[in-house]
């Protein structure tokens, strides 16, 4: 923006020096043009003063003699019958005719102009005074003119353009800072307020971004809140679902219903701390091993597949994997991708859970997704549920700059997996022969 300005400054202020200085240089032209005729008259006035008084030759030629003019071979007396007094410059005929209508005239010669000055003396005669002025005396200062004026435009355009870049360099850096805090304000910094500067209405700009970002903060504040008091109230039907599962026999599903006790009273924790805490803070620089995460949520699903009769296995996991992710948000993903297959296949339905490097991948040999676009759909399930499952995966892929895959598996079912990297489109060639 700011060499744009420069640019459009510089066009702007070029043209208006152009419209000023051509009609400059061309009326300097004509002023030194019109100073050496003026020049050329008094000269001429002078001789007619002289022929006046006295017309003898003798007296002529001494008074042509003494002028700077005659002195100089520029002019001359033209007087019928006899030799032009002086050096003449003009051909008879044009001088002939300059006598003839008896007015003052120019007329052009060789190296430069003539000017011309017919008299009547007393006795009748028309005398024609001819005073040549050399073309570089009709040129005398244009020259110089002509660099003071284009020092002049370079000068002025130079300090227009310095100016407009002044002021553009203001422009462009309180566009610049407003357009750095909004990225910090939409990448998470709440706090992140600005100064006003630059013209009106970027001050006004930035004082509407400060505006906003204290709704935002105010909203987000109540939606923590919000989600905190909900969790809390979710305490008191899990504190009677707690005692119930106490009261069971012990045995493997009063084991797996105190567990999932368990996990939902660490979830609600999570959510109140979370809440309360907010994103900045809740993010922070907490990281996790998605292996021990797996681990340790395996256990639980372990014993529901026994109960279903399902095989499983699990490849990988020979080294951590650490995710830039709280665990309880890892939590929700591995519970997501297994959950799915308990809840969309039926029981006996194989899969496989595979760990690495770069990232998650819950094979199963069910019947597989038909429409994997609107399986993401948020609130949206063929299958009865909430919809919210695998979008909670897409959501926390993309936190990590991955990629949630939903294709078909080696085991006949469907694959989903929860990619650390984002991959590469594939050619329409090879999606075609799918």
């Amino acid at each position: 923006m700011r060499w744009a300005l420069n640019r459009l400054a510089l066009a702007i202020t070029s043209m208006v020096a152009l419209a000023f200085l051509v009609p400059l240089a061309v009326a300097t032209r004509q002023i030194a043009y019109d100073r050496a005729i003026t020049d050329a008259r008094q000269q001429a006035t002078s001789m007619v003063t002289v022929l006046g008084v006295d017309n003898d030759l003798v007296t002529l030629t001494n008074a042509v003699a003494s002028t700077t003019a005659g002195s100089d071979g520029r002019l001359a007396l033209h007087l019928p019958g006899v030799d032009p007094i002086g050096t003449s410059h003009l051909t008879e005929a044009t001088v002939q005719r300059a006598a003839a209508d008896r007015r003052a005239a120019t007329a052009e010669a060789e190296g430069g102009v003539a000017y011309l000055q017919p008299t009547v003396l007393t006795d009748g005669r028309t005398v024609v005074v001819e005073v040549f002025v050399p073309g570089a005396d009709t040129r005398r200062g244009v020259g110089t003119a002509w660099l003071a004026l284009g020092g002049l435009a370079v000068l002025l355009v130079g300090g227009s353009t310095l100016f407009a870049d002044r002021l553009g360099s203001q422009l462009v850096r309180a566009t610049r800072q407003l357009a750095a805090a909004s990225r910090r304000l939409g990448g998470g910094e709440l706090n992140e307020r600005m100064t006003p500067t630059g013209p009106r209405e970027l001050r006004d700009a930035a004082n509407a971004f400060n505006t906003m970002a204290d709704d935002l903060r105010r909203l987000l504040d109540r939606e923590r809140e919000l989600a905190a008091d909900l969790s809390h109230r979710l305490r008191t039907p899990l504190t009677g679902l707690r005692l119930d599962v106490e009261a069971m026999p012990p045995g493997p599903i009063a084991e797996r219903m105190r567990q999932a006790c368990d996990l939902l009273d660490e979830e609600l924790e999570a959510i109140i701390t979370g809440a309360r805490l907010g994103s900045i803070e809740k993010r922070g620089s907490q990281q996790c091993d998605l292996v021990e995460v797996l681990a340790d949520r395996l256990a639980f699903w372990s014993v529901l597949a026994e109960d279903q009769e399902r095989p499983w296995e699990v490849v990988g996991g020979n080294e951590p994997v650490f995710l830039p992710m709280p665990a309880s948000e890892v939590i929700l993903v591995v519970d997501a991708l297994l959950g799915n297959v308990f809840s969309h296949t039926p029981d006996g339905t194989a899969f496989r859970v595979s760990v690495s490097s770069s990232g998650l991948l819950v094979d199963d040999a069910g019947p597989g997704i038909p429409d994997p676009q609107r399986a993401v759909t948020r609130g949206f399930s063929g299958a009865g549920s909430t919809g919210l499952g695998l979008d909670i995966v897409r959501r926390a892929a993309e936190t990590v700059r991955g990629q949630l895959v939903i294709d078909r598996s080696p085991l006949g079912g469907a694959r989903i997996g929860f990619l650390l990297h984002a991959l590469a489109p594939e050619p329409a060639e090879q999606r075609k022969r799918r």
